[in-house]
């Protein structure tokens, strides 16, 4: 299926050459001067190599017939990460490289949204927020004020992060799944 270089946001799968990518950064660029262009950075799903193209914004770009179905996670092992189809049991094994840097945010039975092309899995959507607990922060230095500056933690996760100088060792709190950021207070 054609569609202009301008509608490919992260996450699409296109096909070039007779390859499939997966979309990493997609960013529509307007000069004042010239033609606007899509600047596209994807990776090669066969071999995980990364490139970078450039596109007219009318430029026509062969995106993949691909199915999103949801799964949930079992487990990790040597070969990779294993996941379940809830509607028909049917268990899939996704590569570290397809999984890169979402490994530290899947947690038993977390349901993930994954693409399938031809039945092979090609890329991974995670939830946009995930509950963890901080295992490790600095204490609070006395006459810190709450809005000034955030301090460094480790997440359960093994994840680096900064939360607000309220947040102790052992609580819970929701971070996006995109960069690891504090969102607020766990509310269980």
């Amino acid at each position: 299926m054609k569609v202009i270089a301008s509608s490919i946001r992260k996450g699409n799968i296109i096909e070039q050459d007779g390859k499939l990518y997966v979309v990493l950064t997609a960013e529509n660029i307007h000069p004042g001067k010239g033609t606007p262009v899509s600047q596209i950075e994807m990776r090669r799903i066969s071999d995980g190599v990364k490139i970078s193209e450039r596109y007219k914004t009318t430029d026509q770009v062969e995106k993949a017939t691909v199915e999103d179905h949801n799964f949930n996670y079992l487990y990790e092992d040597a070969d990779g990460f294993h996941f379940m189809n809830a509607e028909n049991y049917d268990q899939v094994q996704v590569s570290k490289e397809i999984v890169g840097s979402s490994a530290p945010y899947l947690q038993e039975n977390t349901t993930v949204k994954l693409s399938l092309h031809d039945g092979n899995p090609v890329s991974i959507q995670l939830p946009q927020r995930a509950t963890l607990e901080v295992v490790e922060t600095e204490p609070v230095t006395k006459g810190q004020t709450a809005s000034s500056s955030y301090k460094p933690a480790v997440l359960s996760n093994g994840v680096r992060t900064a939360v607000p100088p309220h947040v102790a060792a052992g609580t819970r709190i929701v971070v996006m799944t995109e960069d690891g950021s504090y969102v607020e207070r766990a509310k269980d």
